[in-house]
């Protein structure tokens, strides 16, 4: 399979996930400003939309939108227990999690925090205010929890980990003695998270 990715965007999730699944990916680096990979090809003959990732399978089909293609590796490998199996209310409970990290994390970020010139200081002091909402609420949930569901880590953490990761881009600091501040460093801390990084030049974000 094939990975189009970018450094320091949301597609580290799905390095993580692969690694954690011991999925080998064919990874092809996308220039967003260009909209090229690295070999020239037009990554908007991928995906029209322009944006990372995209994972081309086997058989030729694509798919995009991160939240899916976290799910289809962690179900391509069964045994690293990334996710529940589809029909369990933990499932749901799963897709509760990466829709929350999404909707209120993800989008939060961008583009108000990334392109400041675009979106001027009011919608820069308003997101930044919306995020550290969305952060107590973390930080609440994880003081009793090791992961998001529970005890075992899943696809949805590997999504909160890459958008935690923006936060020092931001100005928005993960307090060392949080409880979100351990998780994150508890999570960075991994194998196969720290192999990912590597692999998708963000080392930053460690």
């Amino acid at each position: 399979m094939k990975l189009y990715y970018a450094p320091n965007t949301c597609s580290l999730a799905s390095c993580i996930v692969a690694a954690e699944a011991g999925i080998a990916l064919d990874l092809q680096k996308v220039d967003l400003r260009t909209r090229r990979t690295t070999s020239g090809a037009d990554y908007r003959e991928v995906n029209p939309l322009g944006y990372v990732p995209a994972l081309r399978l086997d058989d030729g089909r694509v798919l995009t939108e991160g939240v899916a293609i976290l799910q289809f590796l962690a179900d391509c490998a069964p045994h690293a227990k990334l996710a529940p199996a589809s029909g369990q209310f933990e499932r749901t409970h799963l897709q509760q999690w990466l829709t929350f990290v999404a909707t209120e994390l993800h989008k939060s970020f961008s583009p108000w925090l990334f392109h400041p010139a675009e979106t001027g200081a009011q919608a820069q002091d308003y997101a930044k205010a919306r995020i550290r909402d969305r952060m107590t609420f973390l930080e609440n949930h994880l003081a009793d929890n090791v992961y998001l569901l529970g005890g075992d880590f899943t696809v949805a953490d590997a999504y909160c980990f890459t958008i935690l990761g923006w936060s020092k881009f931001a100005g928005i600091e993960l307090a060392a003695g949080s409880a979100l501040g351990r998780y994150f460093r508890r999570i960075s801390a991994r194998p196969a998270v720290r192999s990912a990084l590597q692999a998708h030049e963000n080392l930053k974000a460690a």
